[in-house]
C-alpha cells in the first residue's frame, strides 16, 4: 500500500460515488436534446435519491434477508472496485485486489446476489429478469476477462495497476490489432452489463423487454435509492475501465498534489465524454429482440479471444 494508491482509492470512491448521479444526468441531458426535449436537468437523478431516501422502507411480504441486504452487497463491491481500479492513478490503494480476476468476481457478486434477491421475491417478474441477467452475466463475464487478458499478455501479469502502468509507457501497444479488438469487445460487455441500448432499455418498464429494471420491481424508498446509486456507479466504473485501459492519458503516476488534480480532472472528463457519446448512439439504436442479445455477447467473446491470440502470437514474434 503506497501513499500514492491510498490517495488515488479515497480519491476515486469519492468521485465515482459523487459523479455517478452527475454521469447519470449528463446521459438522460444528452440523449433529450438530441431528442428534442429539454431534459430533467443535470442534477435530477441527486434529487430523485433524496426523495428516496426521505421515504419509508417496504419490504413485501415473504421475503428472507438476501432480499434486504442484496443492494448493499452490490453497492459495497462496487465501492471496492472503484476504490482498487486504478483510474485516477496507477497505482491501487490494495494492490492484491486490483488483480483482473478479483475486480471481475466483485462485479459479478453485485450482479449475481441481486438476481438471488428478485428470485427471493417470488414474483414473475423478479424471475424473469433474474433469468434474462443471468444468461447475459455468463456471456459478459468471460469476454471482460479475455478482452482485459489480452492487454495482459504483454504487461506480463494481471493486476490492473501493471497493465495501466505499461499502456502509460508504451501507447502503441493499445493501437495494435489485439489493443483494437479488446477496445471493441470491452465497450460491447459495457453496454451489456450496465443494461444500456441495444441490450437493455434503462427507460422502459415494459414487462416483456425489462431486465434490469425487472429485478428491482419490489424495491422502494431507501433500497431502492441504494439499488439506483449502485447501477450509476457500475456504469461509472465499467466507462473507467474503458478509459483508463485504453486511453490512460492524464493519469497520475506521482503523489504530488498537482498530479493527483490532473489525474481527478482526466478521470472525470474522459468518462463524461464516454457516456455522452454512449447516450448519444443510443438515440439512434432500437433494442434488440432478447434472442438475438447471445448472438451480440457471443460476437464481443470471439473478439476478444481474437485479441487475446494476436496479442499472443504478435508478442512472439
Amino acid at each position: 500500500m503506497s501513499r500514492l494508491g491510498i490517495a488515488g482509492g479515497v480519491i476515486q470512491v469519492l468521485v465515482v460515488t459523487g459523479g455517478a448521479p452527475v454521469l447519470t444526468g449528463v446521459m438522460r441531458q444528452v440523449r433529450a436534446r438530441l431528442e428534442g426535449r429539454a431534459g430533467p436537468g443535470l442534477r435530477q437523478p441527486w434529487s430523485d435519491l433524496r426523495k428516496l431516501l426521505r421515504k419509508e422502507p417496504v419490504t413485501p411480504a415473504g421475503t428472507g434477508e438476501l432480499f434486504r441486504v442484496a443492494p448493499l452487497v452490490l453497492l459495497a463491491t462496487t465501492v471496492v472496485v472503484a476504490g482498487v481500479s486504478p483510474f485516477v492513478t496507477t497505482a491501487s490503494a490494495i494492490g492484491p485486489a486490483a488483480d483482473l480476476f478479483a475486480v471481475v468476481a466483485l462485479l459479478a457478486m453485485g450482479t449475481a446476489t441481486l438476481a438471488l434477491a428478485a428470485i427471493d421475491t417470488g414474483t414473475a417478474f423478479g424471475g424473469m429478469g433474474a433469468s434474462r441477467e443471468m444468461t447475459i452475466m455468463a456471456l459478459v463475464e468471460p469476454t471482460l476477462l479475455m478482452s482485459v487478458f489480452a492487454l495482459s499478455v504483454r504487461a506480463g501479469s494481471t493486476n490492473l495497476s501493471a497493465i495501466v502502468t505499461a499502456v502509460v509507457r508504451d501507447p502503441a501497444r493499445v493501437a495494435s490489432p489485439a489493443g483494437l479488438l479488446a477496445a471493441v469487445a470491452l465497450i460491447l460487455v459495457t453496454i451489456a452489463e450496465t443494461g444500456r441500448l441495444p441490450v437493455d432499455n434503462p427507460a422502459t418498464h415494459l414487462e416483456l423487454t425489462m431486465v434490469h429494471e425487472a429485478m428491482i420491481l419490489e424495491y422502494a424508498g431507501p433500497d431502492l435509492a441504494v439499488v439506483e446509486l449502485a447501477s450509476s456507479m457500475r456504469l461509472t466504473v465499467f466507462l473507467g475501465l474503458l478509459v483508463t485501459l485504453f486511453v490512460p492519458w492524464g493519469i497520475a503516476v506521482t503523489a504530488a498534489p498537482l498530479a493527483l488534480a490532473a489525474g481527478t480532472a482526466a478521470f472525470a472528463a474522459k468518462v463524461t465524454i464516454c457516456g455522452a457519446a454512449l447516450a448519444a448512439g443510443e438515440v439512434f439504436m432500437a433494442k434488440l429482440r432478447l434472442f438475438r442479445v447471445p448472438e451480440l455477447l457471443g460476437g464481443s467473446f470471439l473478439l476478444a479471444l481474437l485479441a487475446v491470440a494476436a496479442s499472443v502470437f504478435l508478442g512472439a514474434a
